[in-house]
């Protein structure tokens, strides 16, 4: 035994993940009930057992804003839904571009270029194609940094085209089980997100997919969706916790997450998933207290989306770096070797940048629509 936590049944689930065995969805049901302490614990040793002790920053930009025929109920960016953001088209490669680098000075690792749509269409968008293919290599040349997508739906010729554009990561939520997923989208299918992940993953590209925690789901739906994104076969796993906009459906429930409800979730999908980037994305700063944002990082995290989301503002990359360190972490410079003391130097943001200066935006949901993080609650 490597590491024990004194809970019997947290310590076999322990020994069995370090020995190799992929944990199922019974092993998960009892870890959810298990304390949260010994969860904490259990999720850090798995992270510390098969990681670097680092955690990685991936930045986003909302590359296209609003009018999503989609209707999901968290999402800002559905035009079935009055919420009162900016909407616009496709930004362009330069503006892309520009964010970017500002994603690179702030220390990001990778660099998702989301859209919110149903899909970027080859043949239905060719021009919207074409400048989307225009930006991921410019990205590709100019900055130090993984250029990852989530551009919604796609077909397999598409897809094929990314992968050959390098791109890295292709990030498509599946946002809850495929139980309570009915109660959230209307206008397309759990087996329709699962499709397009396959499509990806097909053609070449990791996946990045992952979960929207507070929207009324209860701890086996958390269970079921980290099961079926096992079998789906990911390499990051985004945690969103909704950040409920007025104008949505979820605004209107009220539902609420505890803190040690997060926690424990990000403790048992690192059990569940031990060699996938489990990522805090949108929400944290909502739904956590700025002391308390540590503490899914000690509970096994070791991936952030640092800077603002699809449609809200996120907060400082120097404070991410200075919450990573105090869960005694330090983040990813593999890919971009930045100074994390300048970018903590430069301090925290006052107002919010304009699209042509900064990274704006998390992962979309698997339609291509809106930040899951944001749900309006965000990988990559």
């Amino acid at each position: 035994m490597v590491y024990e936590t004194t809970n019997r049944t947290i310590d076999d689930a322990l020994e069995r993940v370090f020995a190799g065995e992929r944990l199922d969805r019974t092993d998960g049901l009892a870890l959810m009930a298990q304390p949260v302490e010994p969860l904490a614990e259990a999720g850090a040793a798995v992270r510390d057992h098969f990681g670097d002790g680092t955690v990685d920053a991936c930045s986003i930009v909302n590359a296209k804003a609003g009018n999503c025929a989609e209707d999901c109920g968290f999402c800002a960016q559905s035009v079935h839904f009055d919420t009162g953001i900016d909407t616009y088209d496709f930004l362009g490669p330069e503006k892309i571009l520009e964010a970017a680098k500002r994603a690179e000075r702030d220390g990001a690792q990778r660099f998702g270029i989301v859209v919110a749509e149903r899909g970027v269409s080859k043949e239905l968008r060719p021009e919207e194609w074409a400048e989307v293919l225009e930006s991921i290599r410019a990205v590709r040349e100019e900055c130090d940094l993984e250029v990852d997508a989530s551009l919604g739906i796609l077909t397999p010729e598409e897809a094929e085209i990314l992968a050959e554009e390098g791109i890295n990561h292709y990030n498509h939520n599946i946002e809850t089980s495929p139980r309570y997923f009915p109660e959230i989208v209307d206008s397309h299918s759990f087996e329709d997100r699962v499709h397009t992940l396959e499509v990806a993953k097909s053609a070449g590209m990791d996946l990045c997919a992952g979960v929207i925690l507070g929207m009324g789901e209860t701890p086996t739906d958390r269970v079921d969706a980290a099961i079926a994104l096992q079998e789906i076969g990911i390499s990051s796993l985004p945690v969103n916790v909704l950040n409920p906009v007025a104008g949505t459906p979820l605004a209107e429930q009220g539902v609420e997450i505890s803190t040690d409800e997060i926690v424990k979730t990000v403790a048992v999908y690192k059990l569940l998933h031990p060699e996938s980037r489990v990522r805090l994305t949108g929400g944290r700063e909502v739904n956590l207290e700025p002391d308390e944002q540590h503490l899914p990082l000690e509970a096994g995290a070791d991936g952030l989306l640092t800077g603002d989301y699809l449609t809200t503002e996120g907060q400082s990359a120097g404070d991410d770096i200075e919450i990573i360190e105090r869960a005694g972490l330090e983040p990813n410079r593999s890919v971009n070797e930045f100074d994390p003391e300048a970018v903590k130097a430069r301090g925290r943001r006052t107002t919010k940048e304009s699209l042509t200066e900064t990274a704006t935006g998390t992962a979309t949901d698997a339609a291509g629509n809106a930040d899951s993080a944001n749900a309006e609650s965000t990988d990559d």
